[in-house]
């Protein structure tokens, strides 16, 4: 996928995940999310710090201190805003299909080409979003075009044992139980569509 068109589809998601976030209250933070070892405040704060480490690949930067899990500090909406701005302004330069990512979440061996990074990026929150919305009680709803290429990933990402292991980016595919495009990439990636009503 064109690098330029992959940058549009991130910025749709991400920005997606900030009005979803916009909406919490604090009371919204202990609750239970589709990701079953986080509270929305766990989540969050994951989310955050992956914009942060992600942005920090972008700029060059392939330290491991970029992805240790960052505090919401008093004002959690902000915290999380503040992290979309710097991920999306890290993903704007326009050699940025030529730089490599190193990002020792997923590899200290190797390093990525930006169309995998982004690619990374744009399906996680793809499903973050989802997440965020499930646990909020809000609606999410995305274009054909990000439908369609986040099927296409999520159904690249292989399906094994590795999705068993301790901090595993996905949980185990699951049945997809509802019939919408989104419903079958979060089922993909572990995530039951009808959650809270059947766990994940």
């Amino acid at each position: 996928m064109p690098i330029d068109e992959l940058r549009i589809l991130d910025a749709i998601v991400v920005r997606a995940s900030l009005d979803l976030v916009s909406q919490l209250t604090p009371g919204d933070l202990e609750k239970p999310t589709p990701c079953a070892a986080w509270t929305l405040h766990g989540l969050l704060a994951h989310m955050a710090t992956q914009h942060h480490g992600f942005a920090a690949a972008a700029e060059g930067d392939g330290h491991l201190d970029h992805w240790r899990l960052i505090p919401l500090g008093e004002d959690p909406i902000e915290t999380y805003r503040a992290s979309v701005k710097r991920v999306l302004n890290a993903f704007v330069p326009h050699d940025l299909d030529s730089r490599k990512f190193s990002l020792p979440e997923f590899s200290t061996e190797i390093t990525f080409t930006a169309e995998q990074a982004l690619g990374f990026h744009f399906v996680d929150y793809l499903v973050h979003s989802w997440d965020v919305a499930k646990t909020l009680g809000l609606p999410v709803k995305f274009q054909k075009e990000v439908l369609d290429a986040g099927l296409r990933f999520a159904e690249s990402i292989p399906d094994g044992q590795n999705r068993k292991t301790p901090g595993a980016a996905f949980a185990p595919a699951v049945e997809a139980t509802g019939p919408s495009a989104l419903d079958t990439i979060v089922a993909l990636l572990g995530r039951s569509p009808s959650w809270p009503g059947q766990a994940a």
